[in-house]
């Protein structure tokens, strides 16, 4: 019988394990940055950030069972200058009009094979209507309790895209050959999370 109930409970634990959530975390945005930079008239770099976007992020020590996924909504794009940024919402770069939001869904989170890249991340990214895959590592700190007992994660995560490959291909060549406005684009997501303890069951 002793048997008998042991086996019984080793089930029922390996059932209760099966369905135990990873913890999500929203973002913070008070508190986050998503931000870029791009070459300009390969003497400097234009920076810019968006101020509204959302995203969901569920962490499982096993990174495997982990999803990333965000939506960023371009209007809210801020160079610091009103025109360039009104250029930058038009069609000859992002479209905002046709093609409001970029989007990111993960598809396979791992550990990365260096000390300096803790965890690689590789989903699809879609700007102005074209997905492409992308890859990057992914650096995220131990979680921490705030003064009110919320959990909190840092995430950052930094990698290039090339903007002629979602479509954005406007350019203006100078008299040295060099582009105005460079292809490559560096992207950095600099991200506080806050545990949704609503749906996190750990």
């Amino acid at each position: 019988m002793h048997y008998l109930k042991s086996l019984l409970g080793i089930v029922l634990l390996s059932g209760a394990t099966t369905v135990m959530a990873a913890d999500r975390y929203k973002i913070d945005s008070s508190h986050s940055t998503v931000g870029f930079s791009v070459s300009h008239m390969v003497l400097s770099k234009t920076r810019g950030t968006f101020g509204d976007y959302t995203g969901d992020i569920s962490w499982d020590p096993n990174p495997a069972k982990t999803s990333i996924s965000g939506v960023v909504r371009v209007n809210s794009i801020d160079t610091r200058n009103a025109d360039r940024d009104a250029h930058l919402r038009s069609p000859d770069f992002f479209d905002v009009a046709t093609y409001p939001e970029i989007r990111f869904v993960s598809k396979t989170v791992k550990k990365g094979k260096k000390a300096s890249s803790p965890y690689e991340v590789e989903g699809v990214l879609t700007i102005k209507g074209v997905s492409k895959p992308v890859k990057f590592p992914l650096f995220v700190s131990k979680p921490i309790k705030d003064p009110w007992g919320n959990t909190r994660v840092h995430f950052n995560a930094k990698f290039t895209i090339n903007r002629r490959d979602f479509g954005m291909n406007f350019s203006k060549v100078m008299d040295n050959g060099g582009l105005v406005v460079g292809n490559d684009v560096e992207i950095e997501l600099d991200v506080e999370g806050i545990q949704d303890k609503s749906v996190s069951q750990r």
